[in-house]
């Protein structure tokens, strides 16, 4: 076993698109030549209730068709259709391209094997052309005034459970 340090293609696209992993996330393969498809589908089903952020990889190849757009399925069951979702092709390679879209857009898209596919999850938006999962700070700070909201304490877990 040889290590090579390097960048992972989820780091590397998220560095093109903004902030899209800033909170907790999910990496999923959508080849099923070494895992079933029923257990790659248990998984998006456990991301879409966990509210991750979902990054695919082997989204769709010339024989494999159809997985991005059942996995786009399975998600809108747990979000709206209008979850900030971006392919990127190639990233950091000659022929790159980003495309912002949808949760829904998702299931008209085409992908390749040298693509990347991110959603989003609730908290997720595009803003100023970058796609951002911001972290829980406005369940627990007023962004305005930057002070702790009531019943919070700075340094410590957040308290309410309504996020």
């Amino acid at each position: 076993l040889k290590v090579i340090h390097g960048v992972t293609a989820a780091n590397a696209v998220a560095s093109l698109l903004g902030s899209p992993l800033a909170h907790d996330t999910c990496l999923l393969s959508l080849s099923d030549l070494l895992t079933p498809w029923p257990l790659i589908e248990r998984r998006l089903h456990a991301a879409g209730q966990g509210d991750f952020v979902v990054v695919l990889y082997n989204p769709q190849s010339k024989r494999r068709n159809w997985q991005l757009r059942k996995s786009a399925e399975v998600l809108l069951n747990y979000r709206p259709k209008d979850t900030p979702a971006a392919l990127v092709k190639s990233a950091y390679r000659k022929r790159q391209e980003i495309t912002l879209t949808t949760l829904e857009g998702l299931l008209q898209a085409e992908a390749g094997m040298l693509t990347t596919v991110v959603i989003g999850n609730s908290q997720s938006r595009f803003y100023e052309g970058t796609f951002l999962t911001p972290r829980g700070y406005a369940l627990k700070y007023d962004l305005d005034t930057k002070e702790a909201l009531p019943g919070e304490t700075p340094g410590l877990s957040l308290r309410r459970g309504d996020a």
